[in-house]
């Protein structure tokens, strides 16, 4: 699609030239999950996805509401995308510490190790033989809204098990 490509790539420089200056409030966090999960309530049951969450329903943090947001679409369109028919999809908030902690993990086609250490590089694409393919710029502008949050992501995945991304993020 064209046209996200041209507003990926405007919203990447944006951050990385640092034009886009993070409006941070306070919000809960388990909320902005939930309303962001819904959106995706029909492409979960077109694929029968079952999802499972493990929220914990008081954590407050202070970020840009809307830069998340990005975070978070992302990360469970992909989910979906590369999940399996009748897959899972595991959403987990918690506390650790200082921290909020977010594990998205589904059981789809999984990644290799190579295209694990890459993943957050822009227009990089790992097995270019799957039918529904991205732009590459999702998961930079997604390590880069991360960055500027003040948090971290890591990926783990396997091959034919799946993917799983979890981001630290600061409590206000």
């Amino acid at each position: 699609n064209l046209s996200e490509l041209v507003s990926n790539i405007l919203k990447l420089n944006k951050l990385e030239n640092q034009q886009i200056f993070p409006e941070k409030k306070p919000y809960n966090l388990s909320e902005q999950l939930c309303e962001c999960m819904l959106v995706y309530e029909a492409q979960f049951e077109k694929k029968n996805i079952d999802i499972e969450l493990d929220l914990d329903e008081n954590l407050i943090i202070k970020a840009d509401y809307d830069l998340l947001m990005h975070v978070w679409h992302n990360l469970f369109s992909n989910a979906i995308k590369f999940n399996c028919e009748e897959g899972k999809i595991f959403l987990k908030l918690e506390r650790q510490a200082n921290l909020a902690v977010v594990r998205v993990r589904d059981t789809g086609c999984g990644m290799t190790e190579e295209t694990s250490k890459h993943i957050f590089e822009k227009f990089y694409q790992g097995d270019t033989s799957r039918s529904t393919q991205g732009n590459g710029l999702g998961l930079a502008l997604v390590k880069r809204v991360i960055d500027i949050t003040g948090g971290d992501i890591q990926v783990q995945s396997e091959v034919g098990k799946g993917t799983e991304f979890i981001i630290f993020l600061p409590l206000k």
